[in-house]
């Protein structure tokens, strides 16, 4: 074998060793860490090398930069000297241009995009032979560490490397989108990171809407009201609903009926109360501890703004909880040509996430939000429009929006 045929070889395994570097950076640097937890956890000693060495990527980038550019520069010495002998005159060119090519194909561009296929596979394979050159270049690493060090004090760089919640929302989605979750487990898990961030009074059942009984009320319209409405439980209030004294639970009520031997005020049980502006994350574990299904919400003046149900809370992280007795209403409804007729009662922030309408607004339900655009009492046939929107009210109850019809402009 003469000396060019062995300047070839050499040639062939640096370029060799310049796929492997890249591919390896690329790999640790786009792989899933929660994938590889998954498979340390398993019993997978490969994972749990690639992982320990990826908490170090700092030491570990260093010595893959510092073997790439070492084969890199080698590389190029070889092939500079190896067309030399071909053309003095147009050696250094001809190397310049071949090693180019050779190693934006060969070295950079091919094996990273492998790598980027699967960088839990490829980084599992690399682990072991990169730890060995890390601790060959510990040395070297340890110096640009130091490096590094005096380069944050000069600069004064300090970045927050820990996830927000909008970028976990987006990992999700992005989830999503790959196939890794379906649509129900997404919105499972969108939903409870939202969670904490939801007030009591964005799902509350209004004031208007509360049904309730007064202490005084006689047996037989108590009676009349737990079978009209099939609830459970309903709060009970002395002289005004503004001054609620406890819950009677449907069971309790039909017993003393029954028994004859009780009073209300021997069956009312204690209920919790709570401002609107308590998170529904901090709510259900006082009505856990209080072991209560229903918290009163109150305004600043103590009077009652409505009510909370456990179900309520329930129903924001796994959507709406129908039961036999319940009539099904859906708040949103399509129908043909493209227009929705959506329920008053609807959050308005969904109904705004549906049309991908990025307005702003402090109301909690299309009715408030009609009202505050309207800047008056609505009527029926009222229309107004926003950039993206066109909106008529077409039912009412009372003086709040029962339906409207939006149709995008």
């Amino acid at each position: 074998m003469d000396s060019s045929t062995g300047l070839i070889l050499w040639l062939a395994v640096l370029i060799l060793c310049s796929a492997f570097f890249s591919a390896t950076e690329t790999a640790f640097s786009s792989l899933n860490r929660i994938r590889l937890k998954n498979l340390a956890a398993s019993g997978n000693k490969k994972a749990e090398l690639a992982l320990r060495m990826a908490e170090e990527y700092d030491k570990m980038l260093s010595s893959i930069l510092i073997g790439n550019n070492v084969v890199n520069i080698t590389a190029s010495a070889i092939a500079t000297v190896l067309f030399l002998k071909v053309s003095e005159e147009y050696g250094a060119t001809l190397s310049t241009i071949v090693m180019t090519i050779l190693v934006l194909v060969f070295g950079e561009i091919s094996p990273k995009s492998l790598a980027k296929e699967s960088p839990e596979t490829f980084a599992m394979f690399s682990a072991p032979i990169l730890r060995v050159i890390m601790t060959v270049l510990a040395p070297f690493n340890y110096i640009f560490g130091l490096w590094k060090l005096l380069l944050n004090k000069i600069f004064r760089t300090k970045e927050d490397r820990g996830i927000t919640e909008q970028e976990l929302l987006t990992m999700v989605e992005e989830a999503q989108s790959e196939g890794g979750i379906d649509q129900q487990e997404g919105d499972l898990i969108k939903s409870a990171i939202e969670f904490n961030d939801m007030e009591a009074g964005e799902i509350l059942t209004p004031r208007v809407d509360l049904t309730a009984v007064d202490i005084e009320e006689d047996h037989q319209t108590i009676y009349n009201i737990f079978m009209e409405t099939k609830f459970s439980r309903i709060p009970v209030y002395r002289e005004t609903i503004d001054h609620i004294v406890g819950v009677i639970h449907q069971r309790d009520f039909f017993v003393m009926i029954r028994t004859k031997g009780q009073t209300m005020e021997d069956i009312i049980k204690p209920v919790v109360f709570v401002s609107d502006s308590i998170k529904i994350s901090k709510l259900i574990k006082h009505l856990q501890k209080n072991k209560s299904h229903m918290a009163i919400v109150t305004d600043e003046y103590g009077g009652t703004m409505g009510v909370v149900t456990m179900e309520d809370i329930l129903e924001e992280l796994v959507g709406e909880i129908w039961d036999e007795h319940d009539d099904v209403v859906e708040d949103v409804e399509r129908l043909e040509g493209g227009d929705y007729l959506i329920s008053g009662s609807a959050p308005i922030e969904e109904v705004l996430e549906l049309f991908d309408c990025t307005e702003e607004t402090e109301q909690n339900t299309v009715s408030g939000w009609v009202m505050e655009k309207l800047e008056k009492i609505p009527e029926i046939g009222d229309v107004f429009e926003t950039e993206t929107l066109h909106v008529i009210v077409k039912e009412l109850d009372g003086r709040r929006v029962a339906k409207v019809l939006i149709r995008q402009t």
